[in-house]
């Protein structure tokens, strides 16, 4: 008998796998295919692998620039492929030894809620009964489609296949502009694809702040993307040497089709409605405070979670939340309000807590104040300047939002992950001093504006 028996070893899985182990808790996790789920094995890591070489490529091709004289650059796709299976084959034989190291055991197969546990049914078809006092479901997500684009894997592809393309497309229509589609436009562009984006909405990223979307529309426009927003697509048509998409009274022929368009959860055949777990839409319905599901002793986390944003480290820390639970009876609720977003495209685009339209949606009176990177010096040795910060402040009050769009705006967001977390006043975050010269005194000057007292 386990403590916990968790079905998916993604990020929200093995997260609270390893994290049993601060309590001596008993761990089974069981895992159809490695450990490391989405994440690890067809989104993040092999994305920004790929995004990572198209950096590369963007620097060398732009070196003239900076003083650097040097032949144009070609792109090795069967290297930069075997780089990101290098990358992606590190991290999950690292994993795999850590969960070793903490004694957990790791099941292959297929795993099913039932009374007092998990069923689990091996690869050859061979069942046996996993005995549990508690279960973590986190079993993750799968690229939506849409109708009239049936993913044959050739011609209509989902992420899953494109991070693992033999060979650069020459032309993609990216169906799609929410992060994951605007990631993959942006290192397909930089290395060369000719790329057409569409999005159903009036803009990129959908609910990103409209100056961080211009920074990145102006990139995918210097290279040459082309972007259709309040764009509908009609069925796709395939033919012997690559698919017609028509929209509106026009249409455009490409290579291939990636359908970017969400992920839906994975809920079916679990077992979950028997057990008495209530799904909203497919997504499982939890206690925000402990991720118990509607059955005692069933947990929810990670991308299945009705409700929370589907990330990665939002699937950790709902993980650390569950084991808190069951191990001590307490709690420790997830901040979702908290928790960073950030798009790895050329620029990068990161935001924490409220947008100024959703501040002003949820009836809340704001200051807002932004900086741009024209005149940060740092920017402008990258040669990076088209970057912004913008914060909201409740009008007399803590900051509750921020945005940053430019130069490793992903790694920059943590600091106003605090500010926010911590509900700091913006005159109190505006008394720390940044160092000269960097991209993240942007985010100084920004805070001075919202003390009302700035510099420039």
């Amino acid at each position: 008998m386990y403590d916990v028996a968790i079905i998916g070893g993604g990020p929200g899985g093995y997260a609270a796998a390893l994290y049993a182990h601060n309590f001596g808790l008993t761990v089974a996790l069981v895992e159809k295919d490695q450990v490391g789920g989405t994440c690890l094995l067809r989104g993040c890591i092999p994305a920004k692998s790929w995004l990572q070489t198209a950096e590369v490529y963007s620097t060398v091709a732009e070196s003239a620039d900076f003083g650097v004289v040097s032949a144009p650059p070609q792109v090795d796709w069967p290297a930069a492929l075997a780089r990101k299976q290098k990358v992606v084959t590190g991290l999950v034989n690292g994993l795999s030894g850590l969960l070793k190291s903490r004694n957990v055991d790791v099941i292959d197969g297929y795993g099913r809620l039932v009374d007092g546990g998990v069923e689990v049914t091996a690869a050859d078809g061979a069942t046996h009964r996993v005995e549990a006092r508690n279960v973590i479901i986190a079993t993750g997500s799968v690229p939506r489609t849409i109708p009239g684009y049936d993913i044959d894997g050739m011609r209509v592809v989902t992420s899953d296949q494109a991070l693992d393309w033999s060979a650069q497309p020459s032309r993609v229509a990216v169906i799609g502009g929410g992060v994951i589609g605007c990631e993959f436009a942006s290192f397909l562009s930089d290395l060369g694809t000719k790329v057409h984006l569409f999005e159903a909405l009036d803009s990129l990223l959908p609910g990103t702040e409209p100056e961080a979307v211009k920074v990145l529309e102006r990139r995918f426009k210097k290279k040459k993307v082309k972007v259709h927003t309040g764009t509908m697509v009609g069925p796709a048509q395939v033919t012997a040497d690559g698919v017609v998409v028509p929209y509106g009274d026009d249409s455009v022929e490409v290579e291939v089709v990636l359908v970017a368009v969400g992920r839906a959860p994975v809920t079916s055949d679990l077992g979950l409605e028997e057990a008495g777990v209530t799904l909203d839409a497919g997504f499982v319905v939890v206690d925000r405070d402990t991720m118990q599901t509607s059955a005692p002793g069933v947990y929810a986390v990670g991308d299945i979670v009705a409700g929370v944003p589907q990330l990665a480290h939002a699937g950790f820390a709902e993980g650390i939340s569950a084991i808190t639970h069951i191990a001590t009876a307490g709690i420790a609720p997830v901040d979702y309000r908290a928790i960073p977003l950030v798009a790895y495209t050329h620029p990068e685009i990161a935001s924490v807590g409220l947008t100024e339209a959703g501040a002003k949606e949820a009836g809340i009176d704001i200051d807002v104040s932004s900086h741009g990177m024209r005149g940060v010096g740092r920017a402008i040795i990258q040669g990076q300047t088209g970057g912004v910060v913008k914060i909201i402040s409740e009008k007399e009050g803590p900051i509750i939002g921020a945005t940053v769009a430019g130069p490793g705006a992903g790694d920059m967001i943590h600091e106003l992950m605090y500010v926010v977390a911590w509900e700091a006043l913006p005159a109190e975050a505006a008394a720390f001093i940044h160092a000269h010269p960097t991209v993240s005194e942007a985010i100084g000057e920004t805070l001075l504006s919202a003390s009302g007292k700035s510099l420039h």
